[in-house]
């Protein structure tokens, strides 16, 4: 299996095995051209005890989907032309205006995969399904609370029963390297592509989040919506092979009808909103800020058990070591879950699809109706700048050493205690209401 590697993508795909051993060297050789084999050594950490990644039991919305398929309790209904894909978006609970696309040549099905026929990919609060023209199979990326991203396939032929596939370890050998903080997770990259989708990758790529600059993002992705003064690297292509970083980023701005660059009608919508965009940066470095917080508490806690035993220390003792990895991890997670660093917006965005309506409407709200799902987008992208994803699965099973830290740093920046420039970006009223919508919507966030 190969994974979507190198640009701006964070779904796995597999190696079609009429391409054989040839594109999984070509997918070994790429990452170690870009500097991934790196992370070799925490990928074997993540697969050995107490993680065990490729061995240990999933329990995600895909694995629960799978088993709900083969009791005969659900089925996948076939549409003639794009297979399983609504189907899945349906049982899992993903709205097609949640669709961006991807115009990069990027996946092993790049044959398939132009400016003209990109891919894509829609997504909710915990699992990533990729569709491409005529492509062989539906490309799948959900989180496990123990276990961070795991990628899976599902084969678009009706000729077999549905079947999701598990990665056998190819995906990660990109989709765990220090752009997912070397934990198995989604990452979303932006480049400068030709305008047959092909990426330029010596011109350097950008890994991108709510932290990134504006003018860094979405290289190689449509993008509809507005923005006003703004510019970003999207619906446009490299022309100079010599300085392709010389793009007409005017002639990709403000675009909200995609109708004139591709034939929009084989998708669910013919949008690539800009505000699901956002969101899907956000939500892919959240997740694996969650996952390094719980895999290196399982991994100092078990490294302790070892320790302790032959030393023959109290079982609940903690060393140094494992009460810096803990605060070194936790406040990583604090700081990204409370946006410092965010990118402030100098213009309005607007999306072109219900996507921002649909979003907010999830979330629970307090007496006085906010939500962490809020949107700003004048500014900042949320009216208040604390993650909705600590209210995921992922959060509330932490490891307790790693949460305990977290949720008593997370009050201390909330109740003014800790004021340091770390969280400028929080104003006083900003930590009220956010310490207002949790203590109301989520009372067991501060219980000890």
């Amino acid at each position: 299996m190969n994974c979507l590697i190198r640009n701006n993508v964070n779904v796995p795909t597999p190696v079609p095995r009429y391409l054989g051993q040839t594109v999984v060297v070509w997918g070994i050789a790429t990452a170690i051209l870009f500097g991934l084999n790196a992370n070799a050594l925490a990928q074997l950490e993540f697969e050995k005890a107490p993680i065990n990644y490729g061995d240990a039991p999933t329990e995600n919305p895909i694995s629960e989907l799978q088993s709900k398929l083969d009791a005969g309790q659900v089925r996948l209904e076939f549409d003639e032309q794009r297979g399983y894909l609504p189907a899945v978006l349906k049982l899992l609970d993903i709205s097609p205006a949640s669709q961006v696309l991807v115009k990069s040549k990027t996946s092993f099905q790049l044959r398939r995969i132009s400016p003209r026929h990109p891919r894509a990919l829609y997504f909710n609060d915990e699992s990533y399904i990729g569709w491409v023209q005529g492509g062989d199979v539906l490309e799948v990326m959900t989180t496990d609370p123990q276990l961070g991203e795991v990628f899976y396939t599902l084969s678009q032929d009706l000729d077999e029963p549905p079947q999701f596939v598990r990665d056998q370890g190819q995906c990660i050998i990109c989709h765990a390297s220090s752009r997912t903080q070397g934990v198995p997770g989604g990452l979303v990259r932006s480049a400068f592509v030709d305008a047959g989708g092909q990426p330029h990758f010596g011109s350097g790529t950008f890994n991108i989040d709510h932290r990134s600059p504006f003018e860094k993002r979405w290289g190689g992705w449509y993008v509809t919506g507005t923005h006003g003064t703004m510019r970003h690297m999207g619906n446009v292509v490299s022309e100079n092979k010599r300085k392709p970083e010389e793009l007409d980023r005017e002639a990709g701005a403000n675009v909200t009808d995609l109708s004139g660059r591709f034939n929009v009608s084989p998708y669910l919508t013919p949008h690539s909103d800009i505000v699901a965009l956002m969101v899907l940066e956000h939500q892919t470095q959240m997740q694996n800020f969650l996952t390094l917080a719980n895999f290196e508490s399982r991994y100092t806690a078990h490294s302790d058990s070892i320790m302790n035993a032959a030393l023959d220390r109290p079982p609940e003792y903690e060393s140094g070591a494992t009460k810096r990895r803990t605060a070194a991890a936790g406040e990583k997670l604090l700081r990204y879950l409370l946006f410092a660093d965010e990118f402030q917006l100098t213009a309005p965005v607007k999306g072109t699809t219900e996507f921002a309506a649909e979003f907010s409407q999830q979330g629970p709200r307090d007496s006085r109706g906010r939500s962490l799902r809020d949107f700003d987008l004048q500014t900042r992208m949320f009216k208040y700048p604390c993650s909705y994803l600590i209210y995921s699965a992922s959060f509330d099973q932490l490891p307790d050493p790693v949460k305990r830290y977290v949720v008593r740093r997370l009050k201390e920046v909330l109740t003014a205690q800790d004021t340091n420039d770390d969280f400028s970006n929080l104003t006083a009223e900003d930590r009220q209401a956010i310490l207002e919508i949790l203590t109301e919507t989520k009372p067991d966030l501060w219980q000890p």
